[in-house]
């Protein structure tokens, strides 16, 4: 037998998967049991049947906008654009379209915008350059339950986007009552039954007082600081004791967390006011609180770290258990800053935490879509986040490497040698070789020469040192000899 040479090795076309191949890098964990609902919360088929019925208008106005776009309605953000494509730059629906869908599902103005916004946060409605096409929900709607379920914790997430604030609230503080929410929820879980709005009101008093304690400056002997904003009254030595208008504010929590199914509020307003979790809500309590457990259990304890400790604490799991990973670290952040990290974890050396934290970024969703878009035009991150948009937008992911252009597909396959050099063993660097796009060996060698990766030399040097092929190492290492050379 004799052994190939670089001008007749082939390459087999496979699709591509990087992620895949970098995550191959490292030994996997068995699964863990996944844990069983506490008594009294139905099973998931009735759950999403709840779920259904509380979505009802808007999977009906969602099909509406499908329909509209399936006719071929021009897209545009202004009003004087015609069909579901209509729509406000912010994703409000426009009000020539919004009158249409009145007239055609016979609902107000006002209800068609509602049930736009329920849609949207639901991911049943996708916006993708003023165009509202139906989203992967949607068209699942109907027979798989984990859509449903999925869809309707999106929206419970976004209560606040779904019910906004009353007009003159002042934002600093309104935000202080959603960052509260979680724990209020967590304590009506943990009752399993009504609990007061009047203690509700208490606890709520105190976690905005722990959350602005932790805003507090350290006292100084100095003059006292000026407030950045004259609603919000400036850090005292003593702590931050101003509530503002928190029973207000608690009872607009409370109905935008109704207005979702994930409570009901008892009793009026009076003092006998109670607030008791649906089935739905007292399960996607529990189900964040399970994240987090597991989570906080964990050997690393991720839940703690940073997002690139994180990522590397999860690298050696499966992809279920690293999902479950991601999603208790991201319930304990803030979405927005959750994303800027993992971005910030992206661009670093290690191209495995680079490929993680885009699977992480892809636990966050549609909020973590304009980040993304943000970072497109920068060379390290941009084929990652063209695959991450591209199945956003709706794309299989064994096609979504279409997207990329020859250039953006070579640089990937070489980013992602980088992790399995850096993690994995000689023959996954060699079964790498079998998923890059050019079909000879010799086309690979120059392009990937030509493409400028910073981690080039390094990775044909591990390709060379592992390929059993005489012929094909000597060829690899001529070109990573001449790259070190600025060849």
């Amino acid at each position: 037998m004799t052994s190939r040479t670089p001008r007749d090795s082939r390459l087999r076309l496979v699709p591509r998967q990087p992620i895949a191949a970098a995550r191959k890098a490292v030994a996997d964990r068995g699964s863990r049991p996944a844990p069983r609902p506490p008594a009294g919360i139905p099973g998931r088929p009735e759950l999403a049947r709840q779920a259904r019925a509380g979505l009802t208008g808007a999977v009906r106005l969602a099909r509406w906008a499908a329909a509209e776009y399936a006719r071929g309605a021009g897209p545009g953000p202004d009003e004087s654009a015609t069909g579901a494509d209509a729509t406000a730059e912010a994703g409000a629906l426009g009000a020539a379209a919004a009158e249409r869908a009145a007239a055609d599902l016979d609902l107000t103005p006002r209800q068609v915008q509602a049930d736009w916004d329920r849609a949207r946060l639901a991911g049943l409605l996708e916006l993708h350059g003023g165009s509202a096409r139906a989203g992967w929900r949607l068209t699942a709607w109907d027979r798989d339950d984990s859509a449903v379920l999925r869809g309707w914790v999106a929206l419970f997430d976004a209560w606040s986007l779904a019910h906004p604030e009353p007009a003159g609230t002042d934002p600093t503080v309104a935000a202080e009552v959603v960052e509260a929410a979680p724990q209020l929820l967590s304590v009506m879980h943990l009752s399993a039954g009504p609990v007061s709005v009047a203690m509700l009101l208490d606890l709520l008093r105190q976690r905005v007082a722990e959350i602005r304690a932790e805003r507090c400056e350290i006292p100084y002997d100095g003059p006292e600081p000026v407030p950045a904003r004259a609603s919000v009254p400036a850090p005292r030595a003593g702590g931050c004791e101003d509530t503002g208008p928190l029973p207000d504010l608690l009872a607009w929590a409370l109905d935008g967390l109704a207005s979702v199914g994930a409570l009901v509020v008892r009793g009026g307003t009076g003092p006998e006011a109670e607030a008791v979790l649906t089935p739905l809500g007292n399960w996607a309590v529990w189900v964040k609180l399970e994240q987090i457990c597991v989570a906080a259990q964990s050997p690393a304890g991720n839940i703690e770290l940073s997002a690139e400790a994180m990522l590397r604490g999860c690298a050696d799991l499966s992809p279920g258990p690293a999902r479950a990973e991601y999603r208790a670290w991201l319930a304990a952040r803030p979405v927005r800053s959750a994303v800027a990290e993992l971005l910030e974890a992206a661009r670093g050396d290690d191209a495995l935490v680079r490929g993680l934290a885009f699977e992480a970024l892809r636990a966050v969703g549609a909020p973590a879509e304009p980040a993304v878009r943000a970072v497109v035009d920068e060379t390290m991150l941009r084929p990652y986040a063209l695959l991450w948009l591209a199945e956003q937008e709706g794309h299989d992911p064994e096609e979504a490497a279409e997207v990329l252009t020859r250039e953006e597909a070579t640089w990937l396959w070489v980013d992602t040698a980088a992790a399995v050099a850096d993690h994995g063993e000689s023959r996954l660097l060699v079964r790498h070789l079998e998923s890059a796009v050019q079909g000879t060996v010799p086309a690979l060698l120059a392009e990937v020469r030509a493409v400028g990766h910073p981690r080039t030399v390094q990775v044909l040097v591990a390709l060379a040192a592992a390929h059993p092929d005489p012929a094909l190492a000597k060829a690899v290492r001529r070109a990573a000899f001449q790259v070190h050379r600025g060849g």
